[in-house]
Order: structure tokens, then sequence, then C-alpha cells
């Protein structure tokens, strides 16, 4: 029984593995990146791939769930402390969604029309959406944000100024992402 556990542990190490390096490289090189680059980057063979994530939209979705569950925990964790930190918890919950590449997100789903979305992550973009409406409402309530800020705008802008770059301007300007979310933040303050 033990090695039967173990090989699971294994297997799902291996997904996680591959879910984080897909995540990354999407993130880098935006969502049309080659299956055998995740593979390599996972350690893994592509048939190992394959046997985790059946086809590219299915790693998609799985990208996107993996997201859009940091999106909700980041909203989560600032919703918890809004009350007394406003303020920290508004900076605190920008700089975690910059951190989370959001750009990648929209990569992921941007391989698939709206309509192709899996119910699964439809109903993971409705709770973090959610959650970030929340979190909106108690800074909004405290002063700290433009009161015509919406929830699905936020995200989508700080997909946008996260969303991979060429080589070429990373090189260029390497703190560019940093720079335009803190223009960006200072920008919606009431």
């Amino acid at each position: 029984m033990d090695a039967e556990v173990e090989m699971r542990s294994d297997a799902a190490k291996r997904r996680a593995t591959i879910l984080h390096e897909a995540r990354r490289l999407f993130a880098e090189h935006g969502g049309s990146v080659g299956l055998e680059a995740i593979a390599e980057a996972s350690g893994v063979g592509i048939a190992t791939l394959y046997r985790n994530f059946a086809t590219r939209a299915e790693l998609a979705d799985a990208v996107a769930l993996d997201i859009l569950a940091d999106i909700r925990a980041a909203a989560g964790a600032g919703l918890a402390v809004v009350d007394d930190a406003a303020t920290a918890a508004w900076d605190d919950f920008l700089t975690r969604l910059v951190g989370l590449e959001l750009g990648a997100l929209a990569d992921a789903l941007a391989l698939r029309a709206p309509a192709e979305l899996t119910a699964a992550v439809r109903q993971a973009q409705d709770d973090a959406l959610g959650e970030v409406a929340a979190l909106l409402a108690g800074a909004r309530a405290r002063g700290i944000v433009r009161a015509e800020l919406d929830p699905v705008e936020l995200v989508l802008a700080i997909g946008m100024i996260t969303r991979p770059q060429p080589a070429a301007l990373q090189a260029r300007a390497p703190h560019l992402t940093a720079r335009l979310a803190a223009i960006f933040a200072a920008g919606l303050r009431a």
C-alpha cells in the first residue's frame, strides 16, 4: 500500500510541476508556447504531459483555474484586513496581483473563445471577481480607490500590464512592469 501512495504522490508532484512550468512559460512567452517546451521545462516527456493534460485546452484551463484561485486568495487576504488597515490591504492586493503575472491568465483564456470556457473556469472567474468586488467595495468605503473602478477592469488592466513582452523590450526596459503597475496604482486612488 505504501508503494501505491508513493506512486500517487509522485504523479501529483509531476502534475503540479507541469502546471507550474506551464504557468511560468505562459507568463514569459504567451499561451502559444509549445507543449514540448513545457514538458522539457517540467522534466518530463511529452507523453507524461499528455497523460496529465490530454489537450492544450485542458492545460490552459488548469493554468486559468490556478491563477483564478490565487486572485481569489489575494482578494480574500485583503478583505480580511481592509477594516483595520485599508491602504496596506489595498496596496498588498495590487502587489500580489502584479506578482501573479495575470498576463498568463489572459493568454491561457485567449486560447479559447468565451463560449468554449468550461463551467469550472467560468465559476472560478465568478468567484474570483466576487472576492475582488468585495475588496473594492471595502476600499471604496474607506476612500482609497476611485468609485468607478470595476473588478473586471482592474483584473484586465493588471493582466495587460503583466503580459509577456518581447525579449528586446524586456532588455531595454527591465522594470517596465513594476513601473507601469505603480503608475496604474496611483491612478486608481480616490
